[in-house]
């Protein structure tokens, strides 16, 4: 309360917010696990689950020869890794601390920086867990080679980039509608189980069937992705550009509505959630 403000330059205010950042990343990493260790086992066998259930079901139903000609592991990965990179961005940044929570009483905290904080948090949490599944998956199963490496990567921030912004739309509106957007959230996140379309190709779907997925711009990374994965498939029915469009769009819209629910914050918003 009496401690003088000493004016900062560009710089120094630029490290102090990257530092709060970084703070803010570990705290919101450790939140579902006091141990960051065993957060990330957990996130690990979360997706090698996902993984196993699929590749079982795939099998039992004769469903492989409908997939990709090549590594067949790699085509359920290519799907599941980018479908839970999406699902838990939206998660993350709609669930960050709002401009009514106790954390924005401390003076350098803001709601930009929670949200920057959850969105980071759970790309590192989901990068860290592609690169070590993907690891023991090469060197102890079986060596693998992914054609165009940093195009694939490409496909997978960008589907991190569009659940970041359809999360920061709801994180705008969960402050009026708490149980609209809780709901919202879970509906969404269950829908993209098959909506993604990481089971399958939109290549091999009908016309009829494809205006049910292309709406989605998860839809359309997962099958860009696997247009850099594999040599000899060559997505026909789905766009980069559309994805990368529609996260700017949403990205913007909820970033207009964050300011103008950031001006009207009460406290009484805190007791409703």
């Amino acid at each position: 309360m009496f401690q003088q403000v000493k004016p900062r330059s560009r710089t120094q205010s630029a490290f102090s917010i990257l530092e709060l950042i970084y703070h803010s990343i570990v705290r919101d990493v450790r939140k579902s696990h006091g141990n960051a260790l065993l957060a990330l086992v957990m996130n690990i066998l979360q997706a090698v689950i996902f993984i196993a259930a699929f590749y079982f079901m795939f099998s039992v139903l004769g469903l492989r020869g409908a997939a990709l000609r090549g590594d067949f592991l790699l085509y359920i990965m290519s799907g599941i890794f980018l479908f839970l990179t999406h699902i838990k961005a939206v998660g993350a940044v709609a669930g960050a601390e709002g401009p009514s929570s106790p954390m924005m009483k401390h003076a350098p905290m803001n709601t930009v920086v929670s949200v920057t904080a959850s969105a980071l948090g759970s790309l590192y949490m989901q990068l860290l867990t592609l690169v070590i599944v993907l690891f023991v998956y090469h060197v102890a199963i079986t060596p693998f080679e992914v054609e165009y490496p940093f195009k694939a990567f490409g496909a997978f921030v960008l589907a991190w980039f569009t659940g970041v912004a359809i999360g920061v739309v709801l994180f705008a509106l969960k402050p009026w509608f708490p149980s609209f957007v809780q709901i919202f959230t879970t509906i969404y996140q269950r829908a993209n189980m098959i909506a993604s379309g990481k089971m399958f190709v939109a290549n091999a779907l009908p016309s009829y069937m494809l205006a049910m997925f292309d709406w989605n711009p998860l839809f359309h990374c997962i099958d860009q992705s696997r247009g850099f994965v594999f040599v000899n498939y060559l997505p026909r029915n789905s766009s980069i550009e559309y994805p990368l469009i529609m996260g700017i769009i949403f990205l913007m819209l909820g970033l207009l509505g964050e300011f103008y629910t950031r001006q009207q914050a009460s406290l009484s918003w805190e007791a409703r959630r």
